[in-house]
């Protein structure tokens, strides 16, 4: 194709130049993604989360992540040790969660060791209420 090689440089050139192609990772925190909750006793739950943290580095990344009532009231909390840079989305599970009796649903959310708490939250209905 004649001129195939001219008008695509300046095509991605383009579309890099008004940011279609590079967009500028500007996330502060670890959003989660994805929340699987299964009764394990009565009133007790077990919370699979998925997290996406990008930015993920041995001094910032997703730290935690707690479940807590519409309210606001922290009901438990994941503490993650190190860094899943290689491994992303990741999910990791709390156990044992108690959730008092009334509480339909809860709200997961992750947070990063510079920023605290934030991001894309999951509003998750509690199985059998």
């Amino acid at each position: 194709m004649p001129g195939f090689s001219f008008r695509f440089p300046v095509l991605l050139l383009l579309l890099v130049s008004v940011g279609v192609l590079a967009q500028p990772n500007d996330q502060q925190y670890p959003d989660v993604i994805d929340v699987q909750v299964t009764s394990t006793g009565e009133n007790r739950y077990r919370f699979e989360v998925t997290l996406s943290s990008p930015y993920d580095t041995p001094e910032r990344y997703a730290d935690a992540f707690r479940v807590k009532t519409v309210e606001g009231q922290t009901l438990g909390v994941r503490e993650l040790l190190h860094h899943h840079a290689n491994e992303q989305p990741f999910t990791r599970s709390l156990n044992n969660v108690e959730i008092p009796p009334g509480i339909t649903d809860v709200i997961v959310e992750g947070r990063d060791q510079d920023h605290g708490y934030g991001g894309a939250v999951r509003r998750v209905a509690v199985p059998d209420r």
